[in-house]
């Protein structure tokens, strides 16, 4: 029996690939869709921020400007490795350039090979409309990329904020948009309670809080409006997303004013403390040499790079060493669960959404009898003992009925290669790790009275299989509005759709723009099709908007595996979720 880890975020391709190998074969092939589309000119455009001046890169094929690799925090290395991230504490006459990515962050996994990795990564981009000045006070739009914790980076070409910058200008809600990087992996959420006394917790989201305090003293100087900051990303950026929400039990430092989260929130399906962890660390100081020494964090940050990493490549999928967001009492002060029922978040606007079929990246295979399912339930299959009373009401709410698996247009089919319960798991996973808590952070806000505009997206796009359905990740090109499919190594999503799918990607695009521009999905009448109006979740009519192609997006009531879904987040702390 397999059991796939339930991280958030992960590639569809490539397991058990070399990094390094791969990275070094394809580093020539692949060139960042900026130096491609962008020409610099002799005029090229220049932003003051407090530390000095930067110049960019203006696009003509967009009409754009890039401000790239743009330093937010001194660089963790040498003993700023593995320790919190320090404010920037030099400035500097003249003008620097801002005209290439960075490095990204050292990552396992596909979503990293294309790209140069190093520790040094701890840096933005901005991309704005060159028509924009000092004066414009644009809101702006602020990308977390997803990828587990463990992979990604700002510099995604999958990630192109220039198709959605065109169309927020096209629909008259402009905005400036900026990607960033964040340690990951051990780099940024190493745990124990070594790292625990020291309070170097969650380096990977205190690096990106940073990031949005220096968004708050700059981003003036690119001709947005510190005030009007919308956080947005998808799986582990939507998961960060939510923390940010949450974080030091729901403290408004004023970073933001509304969030975005596809497929990710506030509630970890797998969450942890330091203890979680402890043998992850053991064993990777054990093997460095660092486990027998009186300070055992500080000699990890004395071991050399590449040794280091030659250690940890192959973070991805089952490995000694991962690692990712944890309880600490501190930036998280405890589970999501607790603080949504508690209210104890930043109460401003949000967009959350799901993809129908989320389970088919996250459900065990083989399994193949009800028996075996109890088993894994009860064995630790989800990271935690199921009680086996809640075992049991979980193998009721999801019965041994193909029919009420996923994906639906399977019908009573059965998929005996992935197990022969492997549709009726999936349908679980999919609300255990996504639906479940996407929809108590609604409910949680509509409590509120703060506006919470809710989704559901139900279209297969071209680059996965039919069998995965309308699975995780499927979204983003459609938000994107990338319909050359740039970044998309394994398979273009618009080849060969219908126009309906254009229209949809088209927008989405829009009522993301609008969002970040207004705090209301809603654009201008006439200038997206379909035409559907998004309502707000509320108590008395909880409703989701159904992203669709192939019918009519339309509004749903927010009953869809209800009684699944109820049953997992009423038992939310038997899981301490």
């Amino acid at each position: 029996m397999k059991h796939e880890m339930p991280h958030i975020g992960r590639a569809r391709a490539g397991k058990g690939v070399s990094i390094y190998t791969i990275m070094i074969g394809f580093a020539a092939g692949f060139l960042l869709w900026t130096v491609v589309h962008a020409v610099p000119k002799k005029s090229s455009p220049t932003a003051a921020v407090r530390n000095g001046t930067y110049a960019g890169v203006r696009s003509s094929t967009y009409n754009q400007d890039f401000f790239l690799g743009i330093p937010y925090a001194q660089q963790p290395v040498g003993n700023l490795r593995f320790t919190v991230p320090q404010s920037l504490n030099a400035s500097w006459d003249g003008t620097r350039d801002a005209t290439q990515y960075s490095d990204i962050c050292v990552g396992y996994g596909t979503d990293s090979i294309w790209y140069s990795q190093s520790e040094a990564c701890l840096t933005l981009n901005v991309i704005r409309s060159s028509s924009v000045n000092t004066e414009s006070k644009l809101p702006v739009g602020v990308w977390i990329h997803g990828g587990g914790f463990y992979e990604g980076s700002g510099a995604d070409e999958r990630y192109n904020m220039s198709a959605i910058v065109e169309k927020s200008y096209q629909i008259g809600k402009p905005f400036i948009a900026v990607t960033l990087n964040y340690r990951l992996s051990a780099w940024g959420f190493i745990s124990s309670s070594q790292v625990s006394g020291s309070g170097n917790t969650n380096l990977g989201l205190r690096d990106q809080r940073l990031a949005l305090q220096w968004i708050q003293e700059n981003i003036g100087a690119f001709g947005g409006d510190p005030t009007k900051v919308t956080i947005w990303g998808e799986s582990a950026g939507a998961m960060s997303v939510g923390y940010h929400l949450t974080a030091y039990n729901g403290r408004d430092d004023k970073l933001f004013r509304a969030g975005i989260m596809q497929s990710g929130g506030s509630i970890s399906a797998n969450p942890g403390n330091y203890t979680t962890f402890q043998s992850n660390y053991n064993t990777l100081a054990s093997n460095v040499g660092c486990l027998d020494v009186v300070d055992s964090l500080q000699c990890l940050r004395e071991v050399p790079f590449e040794t280091l990493n030659a250690v940890l490549n192959g973070t991805g999928g089952n490995s000694d060493y991962n690692f990712w967001p944890v309880v600490d009492g501190d930036l998280i002060q405890t589970w999501g669960s607790i603080q949504l029922n508690k209210h104890a978040f930043v109460k401003v606007p949000i967009i959350a959404g799901t993809n129908t079929d989320e389970g088919t990246a996250f459900g065990p295979t083989g399994i193949n009898t009800t028996e075996q399912w109890y088993q894994y339930l009860t064995d630790g299959g989800l990271d935690f003992q199921t009680p086996p009373s809640v075992a049991k009401r979980i193998l009721d709410l999801y019965p041994d009925d193909p029919s009420q698996g996923i994906p639906a247009y399977l019908g009573d089919q059965r998929v005996p290669s992935k197990g022969y319960e492997w549709r009726r798991t999936s349908a679980f996973a999919g609300d255990w790790f996504m639906h479940a808590n996407r929809r108590r952070q609604c409910e949680a806000w509509a409590e509120t009275s703060t506006p919470a505009y809710c989704y559901r997206f139900n279209v297969h796009s071209a680059d996965t299989p039919l069998l995965s359905g309308v699975t995780h990740f499927e979204e983003v090109a459609f938000v994107f509005h990338n319909i050359a499919g740039l970044g998309y190594h394994y398979g273009k999503p618009f080849a060969g759709v219908p126009q309906s799918y254009i229209d949809l990607s088209s927008a989405m695009a829009g009522m993301w723009a609008s969002f970040i521009h207004d705090l209301d999905p809603n654009p201008n009448q006439g200038v997206v099709k379909p035409a559907v109006y998004w309502d707000s979740y509320s108590r008395d009519g909880p409703v989701d908007l159904c992203l669709d192609a192939n019918t009519t997006s339309h509004m749903e009531a927010d009953t869809w595996r209800q009684d699944g879904i109820d049953y997992i987040n009423s038992v939310a702390r038997a899981f301490w979720r």
